[in-house]
């Protein structure tokens, strides 16, 4: 809820003061926000009127004058109005993460981290195959990825987030790409975990009303392309395996 200009200032100290309408307060003195900026760090909250607003809060809060901020807060005026103490904590602790190569060990325990999630889900194992297709397809939007592994957007979503916190996983503008934490990994045992050789994740029931997408609709080579080709070629195709890049026959 805070904006891009406003997370700078506050990145750069000269605002240190938010004001919102809640019903009650959605934020506890100590919680650290995770922003685009690093950790913002919630010092204070108090509920306040407008009447006891200053023009030293307006400055603090990035307001041009005590009307501008007054204005601001009159929205939804049937709400409690809270006054947000804030102060920049430093850098994401997942910058560090996503950015370390971790040695051998520590793919270990990467992967260790992997069997876990897959152990503890509903849906049974998920994380080699969601790093494998955001391998595969970065900066490609989350409805698309989610749609190439037949689940739904908003589940895949949620398990992006669950790798993203081990530093896994960075989100980008339009879609997510590997860290380079999972780059060791990722050609490897991220790929073919121990718990999930053969597994398959079991779906959730597709969203009332949109039809799950089948093979046929994944960008699949026609056929009378495949059969013109050498089983070099086929295998060189989109989405062939080597299984099925197995079956081709050599054009006579």
């Amino acid at each position: 809820m805070i904006r891009p200009v406003e997370l700078e200032a506050i990145r750069r100290g000269e605002v240190d003061l938010a004001f919102r309408r809640w019903d009650r307060p959605r934020v506890l003195p100590g919680t650290r926000l995770r922003t685009a900026v690093g950790l913002v760090e919630v010092v204070t909250v108090d509920q306040v009127t407008v009447s006891s607003l200053r023009a030293s809060d307006a400055r603090r809060s990035g307001h041009g004058s005590l009307a501008s901020l007054r204005e601001a807060v009159a929205a939804r005026a049937d709400r409690p109005l809270f006054r947000v103490e804030l102060r920049h904590a430093g850098a994401d602790p997942r910058d560090a993460l996503r950015e370390q190569v971790p040695d051998a060990d520590e793919v270990v325990e990467i992967l260790a981290g992997l069997d876990r999630l897959d152990a503890a889900s509903r849906v049974g194992p998920w994380t080699r195959e969601t790093l494998r297709i955001i391998d595969e397809f970065p900066e490609r939007r989350a409805p698309e990825l989610a749609a190439e592994l037949e689940r739904p957007t908003a589940e895949f979503k949620r398990d992006v987030r669950k790798l993203k916190e081990r530093g896994l996983t960075e989100s980008l503008a339009i879609g997510y790409r590997l860290s380079h934490a999972a780059r060791p990994c990722s050609t490897t045992a991220v790929r073919h975990g121990p718990g999930d050789r053969g597994a398959k994740v079991r779906r959730s029931p597709a969203p009332s009303g949109r039809p799950r997408p089948g093979p046929a609709g994944r960008r699949a080579a026609p056929l009378q392309t495949v059969a013109a080709r050498s089983r070099a070629e086929v295998a060189a195709l989109h989405g062939v395996r080597p299984p099925g890049a197995g079956t081709a026959r050599e054009p006579p």
